[in-house]
């Protein structure tokens, strides 16, 4: 499904072009749209530009990196192949932009919200240095359901976030599903979504870490709780967020910290960057889901209900589209800083 959405992503995007599409041998020597079958899940149709490209085998390394410049690369298989093949296209000289989690907690991979953490990218010659590369290199974006609250802590930061609890309600896209293959799902929340509590706590504190020497090293603070449910919505997922403060804001000041939050994505006008990131909805009922995952094209977060807790100091709600901010439109805002820092030549 995120391979789809790239797809569709990049089908009139300004700076880049798809000169090749890779898939495991299954699909190797068929044409994209043999290939996809009747599983095209996107609301669009297949762009026509890759309709009859003949798909590659993805594990061909050097066939595939002759071709291209970069590779976006987003595959299901266990973490150790994917670590291996990210690194293979890398040594191949092929720089790779991942939607994987495999290489997320690597100490010199940057993982970048470029709106948050614009500058750990410049770890990047200490990773190819430890690779023996000169172009090559591994980048990753975040965790999608990451993608609705940290970017809406990210400017409260300065007020000494100290507690975070986030419950995360995540859509059926995140799991790569609609309707018609989840029916489970209707009628049902399921509690439970493998590994997605440890990198909701884990990796906001690698996004707000400071690269020292030839690492990036993990914040020591906030100190973050999750729980994550699996809820039958198509697309976007929801953080419910409870948070402490050293120096407890008023709502005001919060409320203005997220209007006039801009980040380097903003800054560089980068194509797939929301004129706007985060927008907070004054109604009672918002965001939604159905309403609001879209806001800026998918790529903006939407925030709502701030109000004074009696445990915590405040608590809010949030929402971003999962696979577009979260993953695959992620994952291109990702390689338009790459680009405008000069790392994609």
């Amino acid at each position: 499904m995120v391979g789809q959405r790239f797809v569709t992503l990049l089908e009139n995007h300004p700076w880049f072009h798809v000169e090749a599409l890779a898939a495991s041998a299954r699909s190797a020597g068929k044409t994209y749209e043999e290939a996809v079958g009747g599983h095209w899940m996107m609301s669009t149709p297949m762009p026509e530009s890759v309709k009859k490209m003949v798909v590659l085998d993805a594990s061909h390394v050097e066939e595939v990196a002759a071709q291209v410049d970069f590779v976006f690369c987003a595959v299901n298989m266990k973490k150790d192949e994917i670590k291996a093949l990210e690194e293979a296209y890398a040594k191949a000289e092929c720089p790779v932009v991942s939607n994987n989690s495999a290489h997320r907690m690597t100490p010199d991979v940057p993982m970048v919200v470029p709106e948050i953490n614009a500058e750990h990218v410049d770890i990047i010659p200490a990773q190819r240095k430890r690779l023996g590369t000169k172009r090559g290199f591994i980048a990753v974006k975040s965790n999608c359901s990451l993608q609705s609250y940290v970017p809406a802590l990210h400017p409260l930061r300065e007020f000494g976030i100290e507690d975070v609890l986030v419950c995360t309600y995540q859509a059926i896209s995140g799991a790569g599903k609609n309707f018609d293959t989840f029916p489970e799902i209707l009628d049902n929340v399921i509690p439970y979504i493998g590994g997605e509590e440890e990198k909701s706590e884990q990796e906001p504190l690698k996004l707000w870490g400071t690269i020292q020497g030839d690492r990036i090293v993990p914040a020591a603070a906030p100190r973050f709780t999750a729980q994550c449910l699996r809820v039958p919505v198509s697309d976007g997922h929801m953080g419910a967020v409870f948070v402490r403060f050293a120096n407890k804001p008023a709502k005001e000041q919060m409320l203005q910290k997220w209007a006039e939050f801009r980040g380097p994505a903003q800054e560089l006008a980068l194509p797939s960057a929301p004129k706007q990131f985060l927008h907070y909805f004054e109604e009672n009922d918002r965001p939604q889901p159905k309403l609001d995952r879209m806001l800026e094209n998918g790529m903006a977060v939407s925030i709502g209900r701030l109000r004074e807790d009696t445990q915590y100091d405040y608590k809010f709600v949030c929402l971003s589209h999962n696979t577009l901010r979260g993953a695959a439109g992620g994952a291109v805002l990702l390689a338009e800083l790459l680009a405008a820092k000069g790392y994609l030549d």
